[in-house]
């Protein structure tokens, strides 16, 4: 990796990275006996911002 452009740039990289790590390791919060896909978990996080 080359590094950052930018602080903008890296915060949201690395909060992209953050938030894959989370759904991979199970801390995200989902509704009762719904199971969305690390895709969808993704998705409903990064619009959260």
């Amino acid at each position: 990796m080359l590094g950052f452009r930018n602080l903008r740039c890296a915060r949201i990289i690395l909060g992209g990275i953050e938030t894959m790590r989370m759904i991979r390791k199970g801390q995200m919060v989902t509704p009762k006996g719904g199971s969305p896909s690390a895709a969808k978990q993704y998705e409903a996080r990064a619009l959260q911002r």
